[in-house]
């Protein structure tokens, strides 16, 4: 062969090979995943269909089977490759393209069944929170006339959480009023300990008499607990461990997450909704049922939501059977439905779309954007509303995800979460989503 035509032999293959590389085909040879988790009950199938031949090997045979097979064997790539799990472990399987050139390397990885029972029922919160916010500041008036402003004199900042005065724990907003009377007629400086962000530091603060109230103040607008509505998502009808909500539930003033010192979940009862409409959400109005029956703990106020043990099964669910978790590389865009109250404590499917999906290998709790279509939930909410955060989404009978957020300015749309980073909150799975 001349110079020449291998010259332009190796041009046509480069060409050739440049060319394969922008089709679907080749796309699907290169995306195929590094890394498979499948429950133990599930099956996975890839299809690529290309006319290619490939060796599949398994350093794990016994973990997951693979078409069938245990042992080494040759397929093509226009067959579906199935992934079988045979028990829970760990294995790393080999695809050959021609059973020589090393085309990928695969790490599977068999999880333990989770199945949980989705939830959808509107529930009231109570909590209290670990010390006490500082949600604002104000001037005193004193005696002589002057303003003054203690709390900025200290350095306190919005946000701060008081844990103690000259050493005593402060649980309540009352902790801290019996202390100072009791505290400011020596006429001192008062240490206080606070917690800022991560950080904890002590700050000494002066008192001053308050002209107007007739009392010792410190300048400081404090709360110490936060009640709400929102919806369950799923509990663990073994271990009684429940997730709600989606999202943290932050202090309305200085938007900042509560840290949960106690708290409880009630029956709610949704009395009437404010239709979303664009620029303005919508709104569940609801009332607590009975505060004397309490369902459930809260002891986390996680960024994927609150989460406890609960004391009794809840009632009014329309599932009553555990349903398998999906995993957010097993959620694709497409139909799904939600579960959610719209009238007292009745729990209806209303159908959604996912119609994006964000791939998260860590947690974030915007995985999948939703668009509601059921025409009986847009007419009466308008699509998203305050109050269905928590709503359990199941895509082909498998709990997906939870409701998160609505789109402002188009209440028809908005944020889920995916499943697994609640299942993880609530300490159901820290063992059984990772292979022993």
């Amino acid at each position: 062969m001349s110079l020449d035509i291998k010259r332009w032999f190796g041009l046509i293959l480069t060409l050739l090979i440049v060319a394969f590389s922008f089709t679907p085909s080749f796309q699907a040879l290169t995306s195929f995943p590094k890394e498979i988790r499948i429950f133990q009950s599930a099956v996975k199938q890839f299809k690529l269909a290309l006319p290619l031949s490939v060796t599949v090997s398994s350093n794990q045979p016994e973990i997951v089977e693979i078409n069938g097979h245990k042992d080494s064997f040759e397929t093509s790539l226009n067959n579906p490759i199935t992934f079988k799990p045979s028990k829970i472990g760990k294995s790393s399987v080999e695809l050959k393209l021609f059973g020589v050139i090393p085309f990928k390397k695969v790490d599977v990885n068999v999880l333990k069944d989770i199945k949980v029972i989705p939830g959808g029922q509107t529930i009231g919160v109570k909590l209290k929170s670990a010390g006490v916010m500082v949600v604002g500041e104000y001037s005193i008036q004193t005696e002589d006339g002057k303003t003054i402003s203690p709390a900025e004199l200290a350095g306190i900042r919005i946000g701060d959480i008081l844990l103690k005065m000259n050493g005593k724990f402060l649980s309540s907003v009352d902790d801290v009023s019996k202390l100072l009377n009791q505290l400011a007629t020596e006429k001192k400086s008062i240490e206080l300990e606070l917690q800022r962000a991560k950080e904890r530091i002590k700050v000494k603060i002066n008192p001053v008499f308050d002209t107007k109230s007739q009392a010792y103040r410190l300048g400081l607008y404090i709360r110490d607990s936060a009640a709400g509505v929102g919806t369950l998502t799923f509990y663990d009808p073994k271990t009684n461990k429940y997730g709600a909500l989606g999202h943290v539930i932050t202090d309305m003033d200085t938007q900042e997450p509560i840290v949960v010192r106690e708290g409880k979940i009630l029956y709610s009862d949704v009395t009437s909704i404010e239709k979303g409409k664009n620029g303005k959400p919508g709104e569940k109005r609801a009332i607590f049922v009975d505060e004397n029956n309490v369902i459930g703990n809260i002891t986390k106020n996680t960024p994927f939501g609150i989460f406890g043990v609960l004391n009794q099964k809840p009632l009014h669910g329309l599932i009553n059977e555990p349903i398998s978790i999906a995993l957010p590389e097993d959620v694709k865009e497409g139909p799904a439905e939600i579960l959610t109250v719209i009238e007292d404590q009745k729990v209806e499917r209303f159908k959604i779309e996912i119609t994006k999906v964000v791939q998260q290998k860590y947690p974030a709790t915007k995985g999948m954007v939703i668009k509601v279509t059921d025409k009986k939930l847009l007419d009466k909410t308008g699509g998203i509303i305050q109050g269905m955060s928590g709503s359990p989404i199941i895509q082909n009978g498998k709990l997906v995800g939870a409701v998160t957020h609505v789109f402002v300015n188009d209440p028809t749309s908005g944020y889920g979460s995916f499943i697994e980073w609640m299942i993880r909150d609530a300490e159901i799975s820290e063992t059984r989503l990772k292979a022993s």
